[in-house]
């Protein structure tokens, strides 16, 4: 994952002025920028939700009869106590979802305190939730104590050293938790009282817009087609229904009507934020210019709100209990919600370069989107006399911009290459040659446009790293001549869950609910008058087209060097897996462990991406999969002397032990986010800690993320297996490592995403896929569920 590849090169100096004692001066105005950018959000929703409302009644009761004032007295007393009851319900409901001890009790015995719970949370949370509803309602992340933290660190690392290198690290540990450490935790404390997140602000910031890297492997992920059909072979085509889908999607998230988030295993909501700058936005040096409204959790997935009758408050507790006799009736209605403050730059967003720091640019509203082919930037209009563009009209701007036989300027066919390149040279290249005249007008376009589309002139299933995308943009869709399409997402505005909601709703849209004609063509008619695409100018230098080309360089050194391997695993899938009483993901992650050390003959320090987003504005969380537990199973089953039965043991604790692990990273008490703002006050404090320094400069070899399928409603697998999708994946984290990306589809498929470098000798991604298929194989055969079926 991106975020554990910039945690590992993690670098970060303080420059403040007026440098008082400790620089303590600096480390406040940090917390009290974060707090100040979170009220901002928060008024700003409040604003728009509740205060519009009122003062338009008070404009209108200066204009009207005293009668009519009586009137308009009455609803605004009616408003009043709207607000007052809303106050105390969001109130109520953000101390029932404070409460995460529904995660820790096992599947099929739940207590009446949780049922109790369950009851409540559904009562305070509304009859018809939106999108945003649940934003004021969910709590704040907690501070683990330093204590925890450091003693969860010390068992995580206790696998991956020996006995001298363990015993140092644990002095260092202990000495910062002594010493260094309370300091640094009353800082923390205090932002997490001041600000809505402690830690998602500085996450952004640091782990990705500080990046000089190439965004290109190392940050952007991808999402791909289906794995095994092509709606329709035209291009232009499957460009018309797919944009036409990501507008609609926009035009429901704009309007907030898509449904909120809910955990599906136990049904919580999860916050939005993060949402409304997927689209329109770019990444642009300076500040922070878009207006805000306000990974990841790889076992969840979306699902429609159901629709409940609101109770009523003085219905008895009883009746209640009768309406809903069983917890998992409950939870059918989806009870617990995730935060949505991801969606918020969804669209209309960009990244833009900055020689030290690059900066989220979000427009509130983006018309039009970019489009590239054959070395040529078109602008394209997406309404049109007032309305959306239809997926038929859609296509017939593609098929002119196809037809379209006009050379590429000079030094606009590589000019995306500056975005896939190192981000100083395209900063410095941003800021001398597109600051003004057409170059700013048409970069203008790129970055402000919903987001970027890439008609490729090859036949290629999927090509990743192609150096023609438009890296800084949040999404990019890429159509193949064929037809197939790709997505590739910039991730410093949000996770890879949000844009797999997206992605579900683009893939389940095009064949089925828009679909296509006889002939290959999007259904409707073109329009007789709709005026065509509109070509962007660029006047590049040679100054400028030497930069491009020296970005170009690197981008395909680092393209060339990835080492892609992609495949399904069709043996089985999580319906044999439950069969075992064991979790699907953590069955998978200890499959890894085992695939790993017969690859390269040891353990690992390993990186598994988990959401936090039970907590306002949360974002990822990592699980330490490489356990004491985990390696003691894997040992067994490299011994010959290990029985059967030893192994399943040691297998059900190490499944045990996982699933631990990730109730803890979900519910705030995970280790990395802690010691990544712990040695952020450290800088900002002007103190060394050789145990901070030490942990985050910990390369993470194997980095792991399940791509969950959100919309399970809107796939029918079992009528149409067809329609599964590929999945998505991302570049490998450390040159010697693996990066590894899987998609749990319906009861008998797992796809695999393997990624690693060309350049280093110990890895090589079709062998370690080998290995995987392998251990998964073998920990089945443990279970011996032939020999207990004849039975």
């Amino acid at each position: 994952m991106a975020e554990a590849h910039q945690a590992v090169a993690f670098q970060f100096t303080v420059t403040p002025d007026g440098i008082d004692l400790h620089l303590c001066h600096e480390a406040l105005r940090q917390i009290y920028l974060s707090g100040l950018h979170s009220w901002k959000k928060r008024f700003i929703r409040f604003k728009e939700s509740i205060l519009e409302v009122p003062l338009a009644l008070w404009l209108f009761c200066k204009y009207i009869t005293e009668e009519g004032q009586r009137i308009a007295g009455g609803v605004l007393v009616g408003t009043g106590l709207w607000i007052a009851v809303t106050f105390v319900m969001r109130n109520a409901l953000k101390f029932l979802l404070s409460w995460h001890g529904w995660m820790f009790t096992r599947h099929g015995s739940v207590s009446l305190k949780t049922k109790i719970w369950l009851i409540l949370v559904k009562l305070f949370s509304g009859p018809k939730p939106m999108l945003y509803s649940f934003q004021s309602s969910l709590p704040r992340l907690p501070v683990p104590s330093v204590k925890d933290t450091v003693r969860r660190y010390l068992e995580s690392a206790r696998p991956l050293m020996d006995d001298d290198q363990y015993k140092r690290m644990e002095a260092l540990a202990k000495d910062f938790e002594k010493n260094l450490g309370p300091r640094l935790q009353w800082y923390l404390k205090l932002k997490s009282w001041w600000a809505s997140n402690y830690v998602s602000d500085w996450w952004e910031e640091y782990i990705y817009l500080r990046g000089r890297g190439p965004i290109m492997v190392n940050s952007n992920y991808y999402a791909m087609d289906f794995l095994y059909v092509n709606p329709t072979t035209r291009q232009a085509a499957r460009a018309g229904n797919s944009i036409h889908a990501m507008m609609m999607y926009r035009r429901k998230l704009d309007r907030a009507q898509i449904k909120p988030l809910f955990l599906l295993e136990n049904r919580v909501p999860l916050c939005s934020a993060q949402w409304e700058r997927m689209f329109n936005t770019s990444r642009v040096p300076g500040v922070f210019t878009g207006k805000s409204r306000g990974s990841s959790n790889t076992k969840l997935f979306t699902r429609p709100a159901t629709k409940v009758p609101l109770l009523v408050f003085w219905v008895p507790l009883s009746c209640f209990w009768l309406t809903f006799p069983s917890v998992s009736q409950l939870m059918a209605l989806n009870t617990i919600p995730m935060c949505s403050s991801q969606y918020e730059r969804m669209f209309n967003t960009s990244r833009i370069p900055g020689v030290e720091t690059d900066v989220l640019q979000h427009v509130n509203e983006s018309k039009h989107i970019a489009v590239f082919h054959n070395g040529r930037f078109f602008k394209v209009w997406m309404f049109y006399d007032g309305r959306l563009l239809m997926p038929r009209e859609i296509e017939q701007q593609m098929e002119r911009i196809l037809n379209d036989t006009s050379e590429p300027q000079p030094g606009e066919e590589l000019l995306a290459a500056l975005t896939a390149g190192d981000r100083v040279p395209w900063a410095k290249a941003r800021s001398q040659f597109f600051s003004q005249g057409k170059n700013k007008q048409s970069l203008d376009a790129v970055e402000k446009a919903a987001f970027f589309v890439t008609l490729d002139g090859s036949e290629q299933r999927y090509e990743e790293d192609n150096p023609v995308q438009w890296f800084d943009k949040s999404l990019n869709l890429i159509v193949f001549k064929n037809g197939t399409m790709g997505l590739n997402a910039e991730h410093s505005w949000a996770d890879a869950p949000i844009v797999g909601h997206l992605w579900e709703h683009v893939l389940s849209s095009d064949p089925v609910r828009l679909g296509y004609n006889e002939d290959g063509h999007c259904k409707g008619n073109p329009h007789p008058n709709m005026p065509g695409p509109q070509r962007l100018q660029w006047q590049i230098p040679e100054e400028c087209q030497t930069v491009i080309n020296s970005s170009l360089k690197v981008a395909t050194t680092l393209a060339d060097d990835v080492d892609i391997h992609i495949f399904p695993f069709k043996e089985f899938g999580k319906g044999l897996i439950k069969k075992c009483k064991t979790s699907p993901d953590g069955f998978i992650q200890i499959a890894l462990q085992l695939a790993h050390f017969r690859d390269k003959g040891k353990f690992c320090l390993t990186y598994e991406a988990s959401m936090t987003r039970l907590f306002r504005e949360g974002r990822t969380e990592t699980v330490r999969s490489c356990t004491v537990q985990t390696c003691n199973f894997v040992r067994a089953m490299m011994s010959e002397n290990a029985s059967t039965e030893e192994k399943l043991k040691l297998l059900k604790v190490a499944a045990e032990k996982h699933q631990d692990l990730y109730r803890l990273a979900m519910t705030g008490n995970g280790i990395d986010r802690h010691l990544f703002c712990l040695y952020l006050v450290s800088k900002y404090l002007g103190e060394d800690s050789a145990f901070l320094k030490e942990v985050l400069s910990e390369p993470w070899r194997l980095s792991t993320s399940q791509t969950p399928l959100q919309q399970v409603e809107l796939f029918d697998l079992k009528r149409h297996p067809e329609y599964v999708t590929s999945g998505g994946g991302f570049g490998p984290v450390a040159d010697d490592g693996y990066g590894v990306s899987y998609i749990i589809l319906g009861e008998d498929l797992i796809n695999f995403h393997i990624s690693s470098k060309h350049s280093s000798p110990e890895t090589d991604s079709h062998r370690f896929g080998g290995n995987i298929k392998q251990a998964m194989l073998d920990i089945l055969d443990l279970f011996e569920l032939d020999n207990k079926s004849k039975k």
